[in-house]
């Protein structure tokens, strides 16, 4: 491999066409070279928005007319022949939830790297069934441990700048209605289905962030509460999460489809015997927040900075890139991401 690392998008809705795409044109050495939809509406949007954005005289980067020629028609078979591509070196994954565990067995031969959007499954059998059929290299889509803030927390945890490490508490919420669209007309949303709820889309983002903000210190129990008090659909619109880690740092959680946006609804904070970290709008998928730091003696809050420009997404491609083409390790093994999601689906099944 020269370095340049070509990537298929499999999923063009929102989060690949506002987040992805643009996260991928962002990181040096890698390029789209196909796109697949079943939509070819959502197809067409995705192309534009990787193509239209290209700067001028940008080459490393595929042209919207020879993503048109080798994407389309979004049909199935186009998914066929975006595999075939003789250029192709990993896949983004963001095809609805129930659908991952057939996609990745379609693929699985192709021996392309894989990035899956999360959650892997909606039940443990299929996410086993993914793991199972997932190439070599794999990893699970969250983005959400490489905000530079979150990426900050881990470091000064590393360091033992907090002390003793008690407690990781989130607060992660957002408004959803059930005809909540990201452009504002009517269309399918699956977090808002059977199989779909606010536990299931927001909480996996703090389950695997305690790990990885403690260094690998994961969880090992926890116990779910859910309710549906707000919104008029078959899944739960909030959640409370408890748990604890191996080494014995607790965790809380409030997740939720039914907090107004203008409220405060994003916040982490790690608690230590010698300082306290609060981050405070870096959960989501824009760059920016804020993180503070209390001192456990004098109450003296200070800021503590960090890339504020960064998107989440443009860091996680880039170190997914970098596994792609040998410069470094993936980090994350989908056996943990798999151990996670299920004592997250076991929970649930106990409510």
């Amino acid at each position: 491999m020269d370095g340049t690392v070509n990537w298929g998008v499999v999923g063009c809705g929102w989060v690949a066409r506002d987040h992805v795409l643009p996260g991928l044109r962002a990181v040096a050495g890698a390029r789209v070279v196909g796109v697949h939809d079943r939509d070819p509406v959502a197809a067409r949007a995705a192309v534009a928005a990787y193509g239209g954005a290209l700067p001028e005289g940008q080459e490393s980067h595929v042209p919207a007319t020879t993503l048109r020629e080798r994407g389309f028609p979004a049909t199935p078979e186009a998914l066929d022949s975006l595999l075939q591509l003789p250029d192709l070196h990993a896949l983004y994954l963001a095809t609805p939830t129930h659908t991952h565990p057939a996609v990745v067995a379609a693929v699985a031969s192709s021996g392309l790297a894989l990035l899956c959007e999360k959650p892997l499954a909606p039940d443990v059998a299929g996410a086993q069934e993914l793991v199972d059929a997932a190439p070599a290299l794999a990893g699970t889509a969250f983005d959400q441990r490489f905000h530079p803030a979150h990426r900050r927390i881990a470091e000064i945890v590393a360091a033992g700048e907090l002390g003793t490490v008690t407690a990781v508490r989130i607060v992660y919420g957002c408004w959803l209605p059930p005809d909540w669209s990201p452009d504002g007309a009517p269309q399918h949303n699956w977090r808002v289905d059977p199989g779909g709820g606010a536990v299931i889309d927001l909480a996996p983002h703090g389950v695997d962030l305690v790990g990885t903000l403690l260094g690998g210190d994961d969880l090992v129990a926890l116990s779910v509460l859910t309710r549906t008090r707000v919104h008029d659909y078959p899944v739960d619109d909030g959640g409370v999460l408890a748990g604890h880690t191996a080494g014995g740092v607790l965790y809380s959680a409030h997740v939720s489809f039914a907090t107004p946006d203008a409220l405060p609804r994003r916040r982490l904070e790690v608690v230590g015997t010698r300082a306290q970290l609060v981050a405070v709008d870096t959960l989501g998928q824009t760059p920016g927040g804020t993180l503070t730091r209390i001192d456990a003696t004098t109450g003296e809050a200070v800021d503590v900075p960090f890339d504020t420009t960064t998107s989440p997404f443009t860091a996680q491609l880039a170190a997914f890139s970098a596994a792609v083409a040998g410069t470094a390790d993936w980090p994350y093994p989908l056996h943990r991401d798999l151990a996670l999601h299920t004592l997250l689906l076991t929970a649930l099944e106990r409510t």
